[in-house]
């Protein structure tokens, strides 16, 4: 019932997420509410997601969308926001001041029923030189949580105390799942994501642009010291070297540097060399936010770093057999194509 896209490196057509999304929201009947960081897709990919979010309009759908507002400040981690809402220009819209912390979900809610979630942006670099994920969960009460986060971006206009809620685990078909949101559960997520990995007796597989979290970073460490569980993954190199810069250049976080070259040392993680960024540089970053402990998945918009913590994100914690062997094999092809 958990349907899954995974993306790769020119690995696909950009118009494959684009029939995906709008499948999705061609079933809407009442209500879409869709929270982007980033929007900027051209030509037939463009005209597939506006073509679905027009007809979705003229038959009585209400459509809303939130977004970061664009301040042009020129982050590598993550990179800011196009300032293009086409597409979807038939939405009733909300722009969410992104500073300091980012409205970094990529979402929709339908008819609070269903949502699509994950990894990517709507922009043509992260449908066709990216590696991401994206996934529906047909669920009223999955769908209820994220309803609930949308409400507050809408009427409050800001990040701060959003998704400060922890909703029980429920049944969507085999799988068990639950949502988390941040910045209200971003320390409490980071510790669960690192007590899941503390616990693993088998494998863990991570994929993050980079890993910053404290409890993650130095949970991974232990665990890959030990050598007791199938440890691997992979992250993005450009933008890793830029962190562990700033970590250096401000004497600070200095346990971090050491613990993650211990980490890469211990452990075959995949380091991809993304192209710097810059606005008009091309956007190919290793951008998929998965993790895998055992049988469980923590997928979404949150990067395994402090600053995930605290911007707008959410994640699905997914207890799921099939979906594990899935992500699993996903992150082990991405990791083989950028072991050095």
């Amino acid at each position: 019932m958990i349907d899954v896209l995974t993306l790769t490196d020119g690995g696909q057509q950009p118009g494959v997420a684009a029939s995906f999304i709008a499948t999705f929201i061609a079933s809407a009947s009442h209500t879409l509410d869709i929270a982007l960081y980033d929007l900027a897709l051209r030509g037939d990919t463009s005209a597939t997601i506006e073509k679905a979010v027009n007809d979705a309009v003229a038959r009585g759908v209400d459509v809303r969308l939130v977004r970061n507002a664009s301040f042009g400040k020129p982050i590598p981690v993550p990179p800011p926001p196009h300032d293009d809402q086409s597409p979807l220009h038939a939405a009733k819209s909300e722009e969410i001041p992104g500073v300091p912390d980012l409205m970094h979900h990529k979402y929709v809610v339908r008819d609070g029923e269903a949502v699509l979630t994950g990894s990517t942006n709507w922009t043509q670099d992260s449908w066709t030189r990216e590696e991401n994920v994206v996934l529906t969960v047909p669920s009223a009460e999955i769908a209820a949580a994220y309803t609930r986060n949308f409400d507050e971006l809408w009427t409050k206009h800001v990040v701060q105390d959003t998704g400060r809620y922890t909703m029980d685990p429920v049944d969507v078909g085999s799988a068990t799942v639950r949502a988390w949101f941040c910045p209200g559960r971003g320390p409490r997520l980071a510790h669960r994501i690192a007590g899941a990995i503390a616990s693993a007796t088998e494998r863990i597989r991570v994929c993050s642009p980079v890993i910053t979290s404290g409890p993650v970073l130095g949970t991974l460490c232990e665990v890959a010291a030990a050598h007791k569980v199938d440890l691997s993954g992979c992250y993005d190199g450009t933008q890793m070297d830029d962190v562990l810069r700033q970590w250096r250049a401000e004497g600070q976080a200095v346990w971090k540097i050491d613990a993650f070259g211990s980490l890469i040392a211990k452990a075959p993680f995949g380091r991809k060399r993304s192209t710097p960024y810059s606005p008009m540089a091309v956007h190919d970053y290793m951008h998929a936010k998965v993790t895998v402990c055992d049988d469980r998945v923590f997928v979404g918009s949150y990067n395994l770093s402090h600053s995930g913590e605290e911007n707008a994100e959410n994640v699905l914690e997914i207890e799921d057999a099939g979906l594990a062997e899935k992500m699993t094999a996903f992150i082990d092809a991405v990791r083989s194509r950028y072991t050095l």
